[in-house]
């Protein structure tokens, strides 16, 4: 047809970059010009090849996107939590993108059990803190960055994005007239943090190299300009936050790089004091702190890494000013890894994980015993393949633990753990409309081995009647980096692939956290390919073992997943029949040697200084998607991207498919299964607003589906 487009080829402007002796002719950097009206032009072109080359699919999104719809409950409520006295819970509303947050007061000092409200009844004393879909209204995007109430109840601090590149405007409301303070600070990073009397804000901000540095203090009713920079952050490879404890006694500011760590802390009643460093930063040493009173004494919970390569539980006084002053508080166990803390007036709770799963840690606290801890004990769950946190536990007093627990087969659950009773009550299971039966699916856990015989865990659920004869259509998802562990999860939306015979499966690959920090460790730096050969041992593992076969199965990843979708791409092409890369981190070394862009310094503790370190620049250029793209077949390649995402420049996408266009001949395959999508309202985590994230999932899911062929609408 005449209307028909072609694929879009960007024009070749050489740009040359020289490091450690080796130079690089980059073609497409000029694609970086995200002002530039040549730019916008090529990644809507990308767009309108994008759409062409899936308008089939218009009626099998539009199913898919009903389906999701239909299975969610649109209007409902939240589970409540106690905070002061209020119970706080969110609404969301049939036809509304956002919802809004609520609270309804108290019966009593005494009244710890979360009311049973019903959407549709009114609630006596109900007041609405934020309407996110009036907020939103005249936005094409829209994020809400952090609700803080002010301890007394009366002052919420909230923040909003409607760019998606993550600069909020802080605003306070006076939750007793519902009106809007004159205190509104623009450009913060999130979230604000109150002293105890609620009459001063302390917030972040970041560098030109988008890194948190500078915690501001504000005192309400002042100029914005009369704020004050209580702690700024030098180093280059460190960010900072701040907070307060649960207790309500202590401010704490964190300066965090991806190995070291360095607190301090500060009267919650004294917000314009000096903060005092408890231990001062050591190479290598991460740790956290916590407020606790054991044996009637406060002091501080420090979970650190010092000796202790999957982390340890100690106490120091609340004067502390070096870590010579960390005592032990419980028995190191190198077959667990403790990832958090939380600490209550009779109980601890240890978030942590053993086997490759969470666990959720109870110690009751003991003035008789050693140390005041007493009776230590996990919160069984049977199934084999799980996922459990703690959450929505604000209060210091509270005599219950709330915690979630979702499988790959079973919708998130809210449950409260009765500490006297031992009991566990099931407070709510997120509903699935329609005819869900959880039945119809399976759950399975199986370990790939790896090219240098590691044991790489993979979860897994399929259709009940799911053949183990290689003819099984699957997906098999992966991240792999900062220690981030991609834990199993319920997904509604994927009740439309697995409805129509379509598998999913979890690598847990190395450079994630699912084994310990050792899992972690090896998979950065000069380690980072283990990530990748990993994924693929697992890949090759589920058609060895009969779940499908290289041409059913389809990768996925996002971010620094990307990344890792790119790596296999152009390593083993032939273990996939298709590749989806979101925000995909694929021109790595790039990035890593502008010190300029966003978050570089940061990352140099994750993947090496390739400015500086020949070998980590070798290393590196010998992975990166970007620069080893081959004249090969390659898997049918759906990239996504976002103008305004500040994480992943939408750059990388694009070059990297400009690149994939030049290089793969029609000898190879060509690329007309190449497609890059880039949202033009949206940041690193996409769209805003559930239907619309609904309808974007609805587009990615189709286009696996299509190559699947499974790409039925009913």
């Amino acid at each position: 047809m005449s209307d028909e487009l072609a694929p879009p080829t960007a024009r070749r402007v050489p740009t040359e970059r020289t490091h450690h002796g080796d130079t690089f002719v980059d073609d497409y950097e000029w694609l970086r010009e995200k002002e530039s009206p040549e730019v916008v032009a090529h990644l809507e072109a990308e767009n309108a090849w994008t759409e062409q080359r899936t308008a089939h699919l218009a009626g099998l999104r539009e199913a898919i996107f009903s389906e999701i719809r239909s299975r969610t409950q649109e209007t409902d409520l939240s589970v409540p939590y106690r905070m002061g006295s209020w119970w706080y819970y969110g609404r969301s509303h049939e036809d509304k993108q956002y919802g809004a947050s609520c609270r309804c007061p108290v019966s009593g000092p005494d009244d710890w059990t979360p009311p049973t409200l019903s959407a549709d009844v009114e609630i006596p004393g109900e007041q609405v803190l934020v309407d996110a879909d009036a907020l939103a209204e005249g936005h094409d995007f829209f994020s809400l960055g952090g609700l803080s109430v002010s301890p007394d109840g009366n002052l919420l601090a909230y923040s909003t994005d409607t760019v998606g590149d993550e600069r909020f405007l802080l605003q306070v409301k006076d939750l007793r007239t519902g009106e809007l303070l004159p205190d509104e600070v623009p450009g913060t990073l999130g979230g604000a943090t109150w002293d105890r009397r609620g009459t001063t804000l302390f917030y972040s901000t970041v560098d030109e190299a988008w890194r948190p540095d500078k915690v501001w203090r504000h005192v309400l009713g002042t100029p914005v300009a009369d704020d004050v920079v209580v702690r700024h952050e030098t180093d280059e490879r460190f960010g900072i936050g701040v907070g307060r404890t649960r207790s309500d006694r202590f401010l704490f500011i964190a300066s965090h790089s991806k190995t070291t760590a360095e607190w301090a802390v500060l009267d919650a009643d004294d917000p314009t004091g000096e903060f005092r460093v408890v231990a001062p930063r050591r190479q290598g040493v991460e740790y956290s702190l916590e407020h606790a009173v054991l044996k009637g004494e406060d002091c501080l919970l420090v979970l650190h890494n010092d000796g202790a390569e999957n982390y340890t539980l100690a106490q120091a006084p609340v004067d502390a000013t070096s870590h010579e002053q960390w005592e032990p508080l419980l028995p190191y166990d190198p077959e667990v890894r403790l990832e958090d803390v939380d600490a209550f007036a009779t109980h601890l709770v240890l978030s942590q994980r053993g086997e490759g799963l969470t666990q959720l840690r109870l110690v009751l606290l003991d003035d008789t015993a050693p140390h005041g801890l007493g009776e230590d004990f996990l919160v069984g769950f049977d199934e084999p393949v799980h996922t459990v946190g703690a959450s929505g536990n604000p209060e210091f007093e509270q005599p219950t633990v709330r915690l979630g627990y979702t499988t790959m087969t079973e919708p998130p659950s809210v449950y409260d753990f009765d500490l006297g009773k031992r009991e566990l009550t099931l407070l709510k299971r997120t509903p699935v409309l329609g005819d869900f039966d959880p039945s119809r699916y399976v759950q399975a856990r199986e370990w790939a081995t790896a090219p240098d015989g590691t044991q790489v865990p993979i979860s897994i659920v399929v259709p009940a009647d799911a053949p183990r004869d290689g003819s099984q259509p699957m997906v098999i998802y992966g991240y792999g980096s900062y220690e981030a562990s991609i834990d199993p999860w319920f997904s509604i939306a994927r009740l439309s692939m697995l409805d129509r015979g379509v598998g999913f499966a979890i690598a847990h690959v190395r450079g994630g956290g699912e084994m310990g920090r050792q899992w972690y460790d090896d998979g950065k730096l000069l380690h980072k390919t283990n990530t990748f050969t990993d994924f693929v041992a697992c890949a090759r593992h589920l058609v060895a073992t009969g779940w499908t076969s290289a041409d059913r199965l389809v990768a996925e990843g996002g971010s620094a997943g990307g990344l890792l979708m790119g790596a296999v791409a152009n390593t083993d092409p032939d273990a996939f029949t298709a590749v989806v890369a979101e925000v995909p981190f694929v021109d790595p070394l790039t990035s890593i040697l502008d010190a300029s862009l966003p978050l570089t310094a940061v990352e140099w503790e994750e993947w090496g200084n390739p400015i500086e370190d020949p070998e980590v620049y070798a290393y590196m250029k010998a992975y990166s998607p970007y620069e080893n793209v081959t004249d090969q077949r390659y898997p049918a390649i759906l990239a996504e991207t976002s103008i305004n995402d500040t994480r992943v420049l939408y750059v990388e996408p694009a070059k990297w498919v400009a690149r994939l266009r030049e290089t793969v001949s029609a000898a190879s395959g060509g690329t007309d299964d190449v497609l890059l999508k880039t949202k033009m309202s949206a940041g690193h985590g996409g769209v805003s607003g559930r239907h619309n994230a609904w309808r974007d999932r609805a587009f990615t899911l189709a286009w696996v589906l299509d190559r699947l062929d499974r790409a039925s609408t009913a």
